[in-house]
């Protein structure tokens, strides 16, 4: 039986890591991962310096390069999809989940996980759906998708994502979705540390306000979208946690503001926001920073599912353990 360690992962879409990570944690090791964004790979070479990061287009990457790996992950492009733009579907030329396919062809997994934005459960996807599964099924997977709401994996907001997972048919039977953790810590709980790191007197006061879990993070795009904290809806419910949601801080609130202070979220305490890990560090300016975490996948969530996974490949898993520190890292 192999141990996770041994379990060899091919990402594609990587972003700044959150998928990566997670699945780091879950015990899987990258064989190579692929980003477009330079800010975001150099994020991944920043943390990972081992790591064989490609830096440029997933069409760039010929499958048969890593024919039998454990897995195919991504986080494959969501603007062709979510609510917020014309949902255009495969008719949007973002849309990757054609090359994700060929890899699968390719590089023949075992198992596939691909994740994307909650519209792509919606009803006008339905036939897009059954392409992909009917794609797998060609190629020799049975597949599943699955909404999943990160709130349920101990991250502080919702964050809904819908998540595929493909195995070939022997270890397809082995799989089950990970159950969900409990209830999540709130906002206040995650950042109070954070918010009285500079000696604001107020920041006690201030976490008890903020006794809820956050917004969706919004990472927005190069074209629309700076660095604050989502439309004025998700601005209104920021401001019901005590944030000021109009804009990303430099630093934390200073020991003399005063104690009814409305914060900002630094890039730091937006990183807890999302679920990552306190070490993991970001390349960029600040605008490319919060971008590159509003857009990423949670970690706690890519560990449970991976974790998940990896039991159905007959690994030796961690995930009870890991997704345990995931917990009291981002709480």
């Amino acid at each position: 039986m192999p141990t996770t360690s041994e379990l060899s992962v091919l990402e594609i879409c990587a972003g700044a890591g959150g998928q990566s990570s997670g699945l780091e944690h879950a015990g899987f090791s990258h064989s190579l991962a692929v980003e477009i964004d330079k800010d975001a790979a150099a994020t991944l070479r920043l943390n990972r310096p081992e790591w064989d990061v490609h830096e440029g287009d997933v069409r760039d990457i010929n499958g048969k390069d890593h024919r039998g790996i454990d897995l195919l992950a991504g986080g494959v492009p969501c603007p062709p999809f979510s609510v917020a733009g014309k949902q255009l579907g495969a008719d949007d030329e973002r849309d990757l989940f054609p090359e994700a396919l060929r890899l699968v062809r390719e590089a023949k997994p075992t198992a596939v996980m691909l994740e994307n934005v909650k519209g792509l459960a919606s009803a006008r996807f339905a036939n897009y759906r059954e392409s992909i599964i009917e794609a797998l099924d060609k190629a020799g997977y049975e597949a599943d998708w699955q909404l999943i709401y990160s709130s349920e994996y101990g991250v502080p907001q919702l964050r809904p994502r819908f998540i595929l997972v493909a195995l070939k048919r022997r270890q397809f039977r082995k799989f089950e979705w990970p159950r969900p953790m409990g209830t999540p810590p709130t906002v206040g709980k995650v950042l109070r540390p954070l918010m009285a790191s500079r000696g604001w007197t107020g920041a006690e006061q201030w976490a008890k306000q903020a006794n809820n879990i956050a917004p969706t993070l919004v990472g927005g795009s190069k074209k629309h979208g700076g660095a604050d904290l989502g439309p004025t809806r998700a601005k209104q419910s920021w401001l019901a946690l005590g944030v000021d949601g109009k804009g990303i801080a430099d630093e934390a609130p200073a020991a003399d503001a005063p104690l009814d202070y409305i914060p900002r979220l630094t890039n730091e305490m937006a990183a807890r926001i999302q679920g990552f890990y306190p070490e993991w560090q970001f390349a960029g300016r600040k605008t490319s920073t919060y971008r590159q975490i509003g857009n990423a996948f949670p970690p706690p969530v890519a560990a449970a599912i991976g974790g998940a996974i990896a039991e159905a490949l007959g690994a030796v898993s961690q995930r009870t353990t890991d997704t345990g520190n995931v917990l009291r890292a981002v709480s």
